[in-house]
């Protein structure tokens, strides 16, 4: 097979040549070319038609986040963008995210030899399941092709085309007329008795008269019994494809074409939540001092003596209760900011249930995305705190770096409990350890959500979740996912109950939990 090509894009020579070792290091990949802007980065897609391209955020004279929208309209294709720490490159990483960077790494630090080594990891990975993404975006688009076909083949010989039904018509009339007439089963009677009245008539002129009206009355015969053959068949319709896939009691999935997400499709109004009601300037979110803590140094955390509703969360308009029978779980991984995004912008202010999710992410990005979210969503959205009271019409992103659970609190509430635990399936926070701790939350009404990611995380509890009586399950389907890996795992496991493409899974989740 041939190596797929490469193009790297940063504005620092010493950090191509990093980049462009840690490449080669697999024989997968080969280095076509580099840039040291986006600009240079646009004119080099045209140029050499890469099949990746792993792109610095922060650049002069035109940045990642910039130049991305210009490559994905000349070349679509995946790019991996390279982020620093800093406040700037996070807050510009989750848009470059959003507006359709298949995922990002941080860059590595030149200092420790130890983290370029998990940096190259991370980074070939992402480049491996990036390429995996695209054949099989390029198979299914292949397999639809020849479904399509021969569906169409299938029905060619049944209908034939309005032009030659009218051709077949006239032709069975002209043979009609050059054929002897046909004299019908009741004619011999009258024929009979006709003899008499003509007999003064000569020979040719009465055969004449009875040739024309047998012939006459063989035609309108013929007329009436070749009429409906003779007229073109109407098209046979297809059954309607329904585009919602609802998998009842998990013991099956149906396909159907299905269109693909718009990203503006669920953008509300400027200004405007979807109630219609003016949404207030977007506020300082609660920030987490657990998620800005080095993993490494930070002791396990302890709940502080907070109030209940800590500051800062009820600026944004909507109905927010800590009293609530209903709890919303959602997990995510590759192409998670911009799936979460859809869901989060077609979801209501007054929701009626706190929504908590988890999206595989180092520390201090989730955050970020947090904020993002805030802005874009009627919701409030905010990075989860050690001992946070879960409140309705708020989502709760779990910090990264820490493992997350819901857990009962005093007076019928429910909190948020952090721990600095090991990864779990690869992650911290993970997807499983979140919906395990739904298991004994007997007395809510769950609904859990699988959206895209490569892995299977998550996939195993909603099983165990779905056993127990959870029937309320969600899943992107293949056509949307970035990488259609976490919900591949759920539904394999005959636990999704709703497969859905992107934008039609808040619609859905706004019904069911209403």
């Amino acid at each position: 097979m041939c190596a797929y090509r490469v193009l790297v894009v940063d504005d620092s020579a010493f950090m191509r040549k990093i980049i462009t070792d840690l490449i080669v290091r697999d024989e997968s990949f080969n280095i076509v070319g580099t840039a040291a802007n986006g600009k240079e980065a646009v004119e080099k897609v045209k140029e050499l038609q890469p099949d990746l391209v792993t792109m610095d955020v922060e650049m002069p004279e035109m940045n990642g986040l910039e130049a991305l929208p210009l490559i994905m309209a000349a070349h679509p294709l995946p790019v991996i963008m390279l982020s620093g720490i800093n406040e700037q490159g996070m807050k510009e990483t989750i848009m470059a995210l959003e507006a359709g960077a298949f995922d990002f790494i941080r860059k590595p630090s030149i200092a420790h030899a130890q983290d370029i080594e998990q940096v190259s990891k991370a980074l070939l990975e992402q480049m491996h399941t990036a390429m995996q993404a695209v054949r099989s975006r390029l198979e299914r688009k292949e397999a639809n092709e020849r479904k399509a076909a021969l569906e169409q083949a299938k029905k060619t010989p049944m209908e034939k085309p309005p032009g030659q039904a009218v051709t077949e018509k006239r032709a069975g009339s002209q043979a009609s007329a050059d054929k002897p007439p046909v004299v019908p089963l009741a004619s011999p009677p009258a024929a009979s008795a006709q003899p008499k009245k003509d007999a003064g008539k000569s020979v040719p002129t009465a055969a004449k008269q009875e040739t024309k009206k047998q012939l006459s009355g063989t035609a309108a015969t013929a007329d009436r019994i070749d009429k409906p053959a003779v007229q073109p068949r109407k098209p046979v319709q297809a059954p309607h494809v329904q585009k919602k896939e609802d998998l009842s009691m998990g013991t099956g999935i149906t396909s159907g074409q299905l269109k693909s997400s718009d990203p503006t499709a669920g953008k509300s109004m400027q200004g405007k939540d979807k109630a219609g009601l003016v949404k207030p300037e977007s506020r300082k979110t609660v920030t987490s001092s657990a998620s800005s803590t080095p993993a490494a140094t930070t002791p396990p955390v302890t709940a502080p003596t907070a109030p209940a509703a800590p500051k800062g969360l009820s600026l944004k308009k909507g109905v927010h209760t800590s009293s609530f029978r209903k709890l919303v779980a959602v997990g995510c991984s590759t192409g998670g900011p911009r799936a979460l995004k859809t869901l989060l912008e077609r979801i209501p202010g007054d929701f009626p249930a706190p929504i908590v999710i988890v999206q595989h992410m180092p520390p201090n990005f989730t955050r970020s995305l947090a904020q993002r979210l805030n802005t874009l969503s009627p919701l409030r959205v905010v990075e989860a705190e050690q001992g946070m009271t879960l409140e309705t019409g708020t989502a709760y992103i779990a910090p990264g770096g820490y493992q997350l659970r819901i857990v009962p609190g005093a007076g019928g509430k429910y909190t948020v409990s952090l721990k600095m635990e090991e990864a779990r399936n690869g992650h911290r926070p993970s997807v499983d350890t979140m919906f395990e701790s739904l298991l004994s939350l007997t007395s809510l009404e769950r609904h859990l959500v699988l959206l895209t990611g490569m892995g299977s995380d998550g996939a195993k509890m909603m099983k165990k979740l779905y056993d127990a009586g959870v029937q309320s399950t969600f899943a992107e389907n293949e056509e949307t996912c970035v990488v259609y890996g976490m919900p591949r795992s759920a539904v394999e496991l005959k636990c999704v109950r709703h497969l859905l493409p992107m934008q039609e899974i808040a619609p859905k989740l706004v019904q069911v939990v209403k």
